[in-house]
């Protein structure tokens, strides 16, 4: 597929922000005071997941009486505490791909599975916020990752046809999604190195954003 780049979605922790193993070792710091085995895991299995979906595994796994929203909110205020107001680092090369991509026109979404109201805060707090033509996170869609709803929401405001949009995701879930979509998936691994599934389905994996910018210029 070299459909022309006529749109650019991003996810937002693990390709903008540097977050999934901070969001991971603040649960395993709630996990410990609460006594909840086995937190890596099922934090990896449901990245990419909004947080309807993730508290639904997580029920699945410790039982229908497991508190998620308190140990959620319990995670959430130490996070904050630790990485919130402007301290929550980036991934090597989003200033510069941000920047190029806006040069070159091309419309900017983000599409995270994180609550809209958070991601536009740590958008803002980095100064990133009006990068993005249109912002959506994960209470803006009917359906979680995997199912394809927020890509193909972000495609709508931007004006684009999903197939010419290019997705940039790290999670298995978001992969899933934009495949799902009718999308060009673009594989940027952070925590979960892509298997058999995912090089089937993601168009291109790739190392860093510097190199996404440069699959993305040869189709410009």
């Amino acid at each position: 597929m070299n459909e022309k780049v006529q749109a650019v979605i991003f996810d937002m922790d693990g390709v903008i922000f540097d977050s999934e193993r901070l969001v991971i070792e603040c649960w395993q710091v709630i996990a410990e005071k609460h006594n909840i085995p086995d937190i890596v895991e099922i934090c990896m299995r449901v990245q990419g997941n909004n947080r309807q979906e993730t508290g639904k595994r997580f029920r699945e796994k410790y039982g229908e009486d497991f508190p998620y929203e308190t140990y959620k909110k319990e995670v959430t205020a130490l996070f904050r505490e630790r990485y919130g107001e402007g301290r929550l680092p980036l991934k090597p090369g989003v200033a510069e791909i941000l920047q190029e991509l806006k040069q070159r026109g091309v419309p900017l979404a983000l599409a995270s599975s994180t609550r809209s109201d958070i991601v536009k805060l740590e958008l803002d707090e980095a100064h990133l916020l009006s990068c993005f033509d249109a912002v959506l996170g994960g209470d803006m869609a009917p359906r979680s990752k995997p199912e394809p709803d927020i890509f193909l929401a972000a495609a709508a405001a931007l004006g684009a046809v999903p197939a010419n949009c290019y997705v940039l995701e790290d999670s298995f879930n978001g992969i899933r999604a934009a495949h799902r979509a009718g999308m060009h998936p673009i594989m940027v691994p952070d925590m979960q190195q892509p298997d058999n599934e995912m090089r089937r389905l993601a168009e291109v994996i790739v190392e860093n954003l510097p190199d996404a910018m440069d699959y993305l210029r040869a189709r410009m």
